[in-house]
């Protein structure tokens, strides 16, 4: 290995010299195999690393990585075990693929494992450095984490119980009256306001646009550094980034400045925005910082919320079976003379084990959010170098058969429920039986928030409704199929599909209609 290690540096030294004379695109070049080169040596002399796939020469990996890269990891997984390492153009790469792996890593060596990629154009150009979930392991990003943890902790959730009950009410209403756009109406949960609003759709927007720059490969940028010194004059993709940041601070300091100004005269609802409001002196943040923090988070709320229940849905139209235990406990626990409320859920266990499980079938992010490591680390005997990027493989966790047994791909709720038929306590190394919600110090700021607006959805959903399967002109079942999917880079919902959604039982929708009006004079 010296021998090796003494060529490489030769070979440097030689190269270094040599690239005086030459053209521009050989610099490109030859900089890519020296960044490979000095990797791989660097590896050398500290450990072995993990276990991974061959690449080619000077780009490694590259050309390996997909859209739908979680289903290639879980693969690997099979072949090279619950760590896979991976070469980028000189960039290591680990993917976790167990939950004790990602436990260990990320939640018990947090310290190491709590920083973020430079995502130079979702973070950095995109955003301005101000999206919290995607910023660096810095002073700002403690205080932005800090204000969104004490806004949206478990103890002030319940605060936003009225306006996540009021919405649950909209919504079914909604799906009851024009069934065909029940994927439309879901949008409501998690947004608080009608989504015809055009700053909701200004932020619905900028959410697709961040998480289809932020998916790995999707910047050549990310590889070759380089690149964002490039003028804006050539460089398409820079100059929209840069554009957009411009258009989305301004609509998210609009919004902001309303928050404001009904904090000031007294008339602001329970909000995240209203607590950011009165206690931005406290948090140390400018507007603009908290106008992005506000936004990013109720975004990336929305997001997730509408994912989980779109998967939801296809779950209740493919297994009628779990949606008919669902019913029957809520006819047990709440009857049918009034509709469910957050006073309910200790007495539903069932429907609780349901809400877990839409959450961990099909997880929205089935690679997560990246890590990075800022020092060099061993973990079971394996090298891991200072700067890897470290990929949470939620997919292959949430469906592993070890932690779940041999129905991991299958939508069953009472996994989580004991013989008593009580929840049963999470499994080890998750929080809550599943690993959606990420790990470590970067886990979701704001699961709370979104246990309760899934629970109240989907509570009011299946105690109003049936959800059934379209059928063809011969009568017969029309099945969506579970494997076609939207992917927009990190998120990953069905495709659209038509489903029936009838009232379950005469009376509920007048019962609906009466609950609407008295929420709506509140």
């Amino acid at each position: 290995m010296d021998s090796f290690i003494l060529d490489v540096e030769a070979a440097s030294s030689v190269a270094r010299e040599y690239l005086a004379s030459q053209p521009k695109w050989s610099l490109i070049l030859v900089s890519i195999a020296l960044l490979y080169l000095l990797q791989r040596t660097n590896s050398l002399r500290k450990g072995r690393l993990p276990p991974g796939p061959r690449g080619l020469p000077l780009v490694g990996n590259l050309f390996q990585l997909k859209i739908d890269g979680w289903l290639t990891f879980t693969e690997w997984k099979g072949k090279y075990g619950p760590l896979v390492h991976m070469n980028i153009v000189g960039q290591s790469i680990l993917i976790m693929n167990t939950h004790k792996v990602a436990a260990d890593l990320l939640d018990r060596r947090g310290p190491i494992y709590s920083n973020r990629p430079r995502f130079i154009v979702a973070s950095e150009i995109l955003t301005g450095g101000l999206l919290v979930v995607f910023a660096q392991y810095n002073d700002l990003w403690r205080r932005m984490r800090r204000a969104g943890h004490e806004g949206l902790n478990k103890q002030v959730a319940s605060a936003f119980h009225a306006p996540q009950y009021r919405e649950a009410l909209l919504l079914i209403d909604g799906m009851l009256k024009q069934p065909r756009l029940w994927n439309k109406h879901i949008r409501r949960p998690g947004n608080r306001v009608n989504d015809l609003d055009p700053s909701i759709a200004a932020v619905n927007d900028f959410m697709t646009r961040i998480v289809r720059a932020a998916f790995p490969g999707s910047h050549y940028v990310e590889f070759f550094p380089w690149m964002k010194y490039l003028p804006s004059s050539i460089a398409k993709w820079k100059r929209n980034a840069e554009e957009w940041y411009r258009k989305d601070s301004k609509v998210f300091e609009d919004l902001y400045s309303e928050a404001k100004h009904r904090v000031k005269t007294g008339e602001d609802r329970p909000s995240f925005a209203a607590n950011l409001v009165r206690d931005i002196e406290r948090h140390g943040l400018s507007d603009i910082e908290s106008a992005w923090l506000a936004a990013t988070l109720f975004g990336a709320g929305a997001e997730t919320t509408v994912g989980v229940l779109s998967w939801f849905m296809l779950a209740m139209v493919l297994c009628p079976g779990i949606q008919s235990k669902v019913q029957a406990e809520l006819d047990a626990v709440v009857g049918r003379s009034r509709l469910p409320t957050f006073a309910d859920r200790d007495h539903l266990p069932y429907l609780q084990a349901t809400v877990r499980e839409a959450l961990r079938w099909h997880p929205t992010d089935p690679i997560g959010l990246p890590h990075q490591s800022t020092e060099d680390d061993w973990y079971e005997g394996y090298f891991i170098p200072k700067g890897t990027i470290c990929i949470p493989n939620i997919w292959a966790m949430n469906r592993d058969v070890e932690a779940y047994g041999a129905d991991a791909a299958e939508f069953n709720p009472g996994r989580y429920l004991d013989e008593n038929g009580k929840l049963k306590p999470a499994l080890a190394d998750t929080k809550e039986g599943h690993v959606s919600y990420g790990f470590g110090r970067r886990i979701c700021i704001g699961r709370h928030v979104a246990n309760n607006s899934l629970f109240i959805d989907i509570a009011c959903i299946l105690w109003a409704a049936n959800i059934r399967p379209t059928k063809d002109v011969g009568g017969k079942p029309v099945m969506p199929v579970e494997s076609e999917i939207i992917n927009d880079g990190l998120v990953v919902s069905p495709i659209p599909f038509n489903c029936e959604i009838t009232a379950r039982f005469p009376g509920a929708e007048t019962l609906l209609g009466r609950a609407v009006e008295l929420e709506m004079e509140n």
